[in-house]
């Protein structure tokens, strides 16, 4: 590898010359600045930024942990960290935890040997003992999507009771005696609380929890959607309206559905949740539950940021929560026959 004392040899200067123009580039001569951009173009130097951060004792990258990346919903609320991160000069390391608490502890313990400059999380392990261990690094992080009871720490979250409660008062006012609700995994906080706010919008219209039936899965994804649709078209009577925990088992339910030549929203009435741009775009358009998932990668990389330029000891946890929005679509329009 090309190093800065090849640099200072090739433009004939010290290595000292060298670092004032790369990192205090008005305190050299112009004619000498010159010499030295010349010699790293023509050797195609790269300063090690590996090296950088042992000598400033901080780095300049944040690590995002989500739990799906192949959910849409994640994409873009990394896209709204990173803006954030490009906004204060830092860059962003994505991982995935994909849901196992045991991968997340992983790169837990690998954010810790690159000494990272702080985390933005949504945690797989909600019982917070991971994050607990990981904190004794003294690495700032900060929930997003989900929140963490036990844990000091700031979060973005939204308000799930209250976008179960938007999906089924919808269905309910549409003409809809009894729900569906197909939910991922019941331990997943999020599922929990949309589960709780159908609850709520069903007591009320004086309805009772057995006007809702649960189908839980074991993935969120489009799989789990279709064979969730299967388990519906088994049903009788057949529902005939059905709430998702999110839009892609949806978009699953859709596929079984049309597949079986059952009409959406004439059959049944169909409602996801996040509002990922494929909703818009399926055969269908889908009814969603919108998150307003770039604002919330934002805002918590925004609060990271400031932990780390302020120190915890200047540093006032928040637990910000965004409310969600119904966007109704043509999936639910369609009244009870």
């Amino acid at each position: 590898m090309v190093g800065i004392k090849d640099v200072a040899r090739h433009a004939g200067v010290s290595v000292g010359t060298v670092s004032n123009v790369i990192n205090r580039p008005d305190s050299v001569a112009a004619a000498t600045r010159e010499r030295v951009q010349a010699a790293i173009d023509r050797l195609g130097y790269v300063r090690s930024e590996s090296a950088r951060q042992l000598r400033a004792g901080r780095s300049r990258i944040i690590a995002l942990l989500v739990l799906d990346m192949t959910n849409p919903f994640f994409v873009d609320v990394a896209t709204g960290a990173e803006r954030a991160a490009r906004e204060a000069g830092l860059g962003v390391m994505l991982c995935n935890s994909a849901q196992s608490p045991a991968e997340e502890a992983e790169y837990l313990g690998l954010f810790a040997e690159q000494r990272v400059r702080g985390v933005l999380v949504t945690p797989a392990d909600t019982s917070g003992r991971t994050l607990e261990s990981f904190g004794r690094h003294g690495i700032p992080y900060v929930f997003v999507d989900r929140t963490v009871a036990s844990a000091d720490a700031c979060s973005v979250s939204l308000d799930d009771v209250q976008g179960g409660v938007l999906a089924a008062r919808h269905l309910i006012g549409a003409g809809h005696g009894s729900l569906v609700y197909v939910s991922g995994p019941m331990q997943l906080p999020q599922c929990q609380d949309r589960h709780t706010g159908a609850l709520a919008a069903l007591a009320e219209e004086g309805l009772g929890p057995e006007a809702l039936v649960h189908v839980e899965t074991e993935q969120m994804d489009v799989a789990a959607g279709r064979d969730a649709g299967a388990r519906l078209l088994g049903m009788s009577p057949r529902p005939s309206a059905v709430f998702c925990a999110n839009d892609l088992l949806a978009l699953g339910v859709l596929q079984t559905l049309f597949a079986a030549g059952v009409s959406v929203p004439g059959d049944i009435a169909l409602v996801g949740y996040d509002d990922i741009e494929f909703a818009a775009a399926a055969a269908v358009p889908l009814t969603s539950v919108r998150q307003p998932a770039h604002r919330m990668g934002r805002e918590a990389a925004e609060l990271l940021i400031e932990e780390t330029e302020r120190g915890v000891e200047n540093h006032d946890h928040q637990r910000i929560v965004l409310q969600p929005e119904l966007v109704v679509r043509s999936s639910s329009l369609r009244q009870q026959r």
